[in-house]
């Protein structure tokens, strides 16, 4: 017969209570009772019932990720579900997906129904949803828990979630195409909603105005984060009577763009033109050249979002915004510019 949470409270000498907080992670366990009561379910072979378990801590044992609909086959998004997947593992907590419409104007009520239809424990927003000031006050008014990844809003309250400086990190990146003598540095932006848009164009003018070079809204290219906004976008600028030498693209995939584009006019990468990403996604390292790019932990985020989420909801003064480590991975497709680009 399968054993029962009474059978393990028997066996550890505790009561019910005190075995349901141990395995739901509650603060204020003793350690010693904590070990005597994994023990004792170790030994009994004793699994606990989900259901009962939502019914006792008035809980659903669940999170729920939200985030773009478009950016759903992103390399972005899928390091950030593992992360989020091996926090809740790791606490016993479900999660689940929830891919939204931003463009949409209804996307505050959809958010709102996804929570009366499946009442999550709590939600992990990413951009543009972690700056959607009105749904976050719309989340406070209701009493729903989330963090954030890689917010730039403010509110008049502390966050909860990671995020990562990516405006120094993007000027880093022109100091370092400029190191490699680039002295026109094209940029393919990020998709105007997303808050990281305006961060990775900011940081791109620092690194421009600290090196001297004035800047040209010729090189500076409307995109997105997809493959095809890199390959549209690169070729506005190779286009241009006098085209850039180095183009930083707003991540990864839209570089993997550039790249392409490059290669079908028989461009060579970086002989003739430089490229730069943002992110170190894996198609960053599969590619040839290896993408120069910004390392952005992004499976790391979703990890630490999701356990400042989870210790937010086991105790309501609990929850930090951690700032994160960004690192430049110097790879083959950033070289020095063409001796002819040099003279200019």
């Amino acid at each position: 017969m399968r054993a029962r949470i009474e059978d393990v409270a028997q066996a550890a000498g505790v009561s019910m209570t005190t075995v349901s907080r141990v395995f739901n992670k509650e603060p204020n366990v003793r350690e010693k009772t904590r070990l005597k009561v994994e023990a004792a379910a170790q030994a009994l072979d004793y699994r606990p019932n989900p259901s009962a378990r939502s019914l006792a801590g008035n809980r659903s044992y669940l999170i729920s990720l939200v985030y773009d609909d478009p950016a759903a086959a992103s390399s972005y998004i899928m390091e950030i579900i593992v992360g989020m997947l091996v926090a809740c593992e790791r606490q016993r907590y479900s999660a689940m997906l929830r891919p939204l419409e931003y463009s949409n104007s209804d996307h505050v009520r959809a958010v709102e129904e996804s929570i009366a239809q499946y009442r999550p424990d709590g939600l992990i927003l990413v951009p543009p949803f972690a700056d959607d000031l009105k749904l976050l006050r719309r989340l406070d008014a209701l009493g729903v828990r989330y963090a954030t990844i890689s917010a730039k809003a403010k509110l008049g309250h502390a966050r909860i979630g990671t995020i990562l400086d990516e405006r120094k990190a993007a000027a880093e990146m022109i100091a370092h195409a400029v190191e490699l003598g680039h002295r026109r540095i094209a940029h393919i932006a990020g998709p105007p909603l997303h808050g990281g848009r305006a961060w990775r164009l900011a940081g791109y003018r620092d690194g421009l105005r600290r090196a001297g070079i004035a800047y040209d809204a010729k090189l500076v290219v409307d995109g997105g984060f997809t493959f095809d906004d890199g390959v549209a976008g690169t070729r506005q600028l190779l286009d241009l009577k006098h085209p850039p030498t180095a183009i930083f693209a707003a991540n990864d995939d839209s570089a993997c763009g550039v790249m392409h584009e490059a290669f079908e006019r028989g461009l060579r990468v970086p002989q003739d033109v430089s490229v730069f990403g943002f992110d170190d996604t894996p198609a960053s390292r599969q590619i040839w050249p290896s993408l120069t790019t910004v390392r952005q932990p992004c499976r790391e985020m979703g990890r630490i979002a999701a356990e400042q989420l989870l210790a937010a909801i086991r105790d309501p003064q609990a929850g930090a915004l951690v700032r994160v480590p960004y690192e430049l991975m110097i790879r083959q497709s950033g070289g020095p510019a063409p001796a002819a680009a040099k003279r200019r």
